[in-house]
């Protein structure tokens, strides 16, 4: 059976619905009339996520170390979203990255199509999540891949081409993954826990989980009508975002509105997932967010999720429970956890809620 018949109903590339030339959208991307009043509840009055700048985590002076640290830890309690500069990951890779994706999506259909995927691991050329025959679609196609475990990623299924891609690939993620390993030990010490825990509850070097999804949002005709992406937080542990930074499109929750993410170039956007919440016994909140889609210029991201290994039982760290604050969430691996979504597509924070122990 070919991945492509594997799905409910027929796959349709949104981007060769947008180079069509059609002037209005079909009815399976047009949102509820729920989704379509909160476009109007959208202004930003100027506000951003917080920027910080990870070049002072290395500072000699102990207090502008700690003053970074603090930015981190007050950065994740009130937003679960940060923008930062001055990491390790070299600009010339993202800006390869990009490149490199953005030639990959400008091939022919014929030759993406050799990497369609298909709902039994997502793996690969995709245009849709869920498996519900009739579900409302989001307005953008995508590539997903594993890079960690080792057992789970498959070079093969990387693209060929551009010829330079499959080497940026396996940089990029080695680089970014090192990134994520630093955060996480750096959202512990701000707790007061041992560094090294979740890199521990994660399943360590050997089961850790590291995976790419390029987003690809072509030119919308009818962009208050469509999502790039629906409401959702991310189920996985921490994401770490490479947004066109001349192309807005990212929106975060806070504060009963949604604030229209300002990217900046060179620059990580990084959220906290379900599994670091469940993990912090609810400390740490993963935050909903959407993508607007433009009706001028297509628009191309990257996020690289930095997960617990897949059979991993994700539950509140020990240290983080006590008598006044019991064990909030139920157990579950991040296998089953992430069923849900591959299942039901995005539906806002309703899976992580699930998880919360009744009183």
């Amino acid at each position: 059976m070919s991945c492509l018949s594997q799905w409910p109903e027929p796959i349709v590339r949104v981007q060769c619905l947008s180079e069509s030339g059609i002037k209005t959208i079909p009815q399976r991307y047009v949102k509820q009339v729920l989704d379509k009043a909160c476009f109007v509840a959208a202004a930003d009055d100027g506000v951003n996520i917080p920027l910080i700048d990870f070049k002072d985590l290395d500072s000699s002076d102990g207090s502008i170390r700690d003053r970074v640290l603090e930015s981190i830890s007050e950065a994740c309690r009130e937003w679960g979203f940060f923008q930062v500069v001055g990491h390790d990951v070299d600009h010339g890779l993202m800006a390869g990255m990009q490149a490199a994706w953005r030639e990959f999506f400008r091939l022919l259909v014929e030759d993406k199509q050799e990497y369609a995927n298909s709902p039994a691991t997502y793996e690969g050329y995709g245009s849709r999540l869920g498996v519900e025959k009739g579900a409302k679609l989001d307005w953008s196609d995508y590539f997903f891949l594993h890079f960690l475990p080792n057992s789970l990623m498959d070079p093969c299924k990387w693209p060929h081409l551009p010829v330079s891609c499959r080497e940026l690939i396996a940089k990029y993620c080695e680089d970014v993954a090192n990134l994520g390993e630093k955060l996480t030990r750096i959202l512990l010490v701000n707790l007061g826990l041992k560094e090294d825990r979740i890199h521990e509850a994660f399943g360590g070097y050997e089961e850790r989980g590291v995976c790419l999804r390029v987003n690809f949002y072509p030119k919308c005709p009818q962009p208050d009508l469509a999502l790039g992406l629906s409401s959702h937080s991310d189920p996985g542990g921490l994401t770490f975002l490479l947004a066109d930074p001349n192309v807005a499109g990212l929106q975060v929750f806070h504060h009963h509105k949604w604030i229209t993410v300002k990217p900046l170039p060179n620059a990580f956007i990084i959220n906290m997932g379900d599994q670091i919440q469940v993990m912090s016994n609810g400390i740490y909140k993963s935050v909903e967010h959407r993508v607007m889609v433009n009706s001028e210029k297509e628009r191309l991201s990257m996020a690289l999720f930095y997960n617990p290994g897949g059979d991993v039982v994700v539950k509140p760290l020990e240290e983080a429970i006590s008598k006044d604050k019991p064990a909030m969430y139920s157990p579950m691996t991040f296998n089953q956890y992430r069923a849900f979504i591959r299942t039901k597509g995005l539906h806002g924070k309703s899976q992580v809620d699930s998880l919360i122990k009744s009183k």
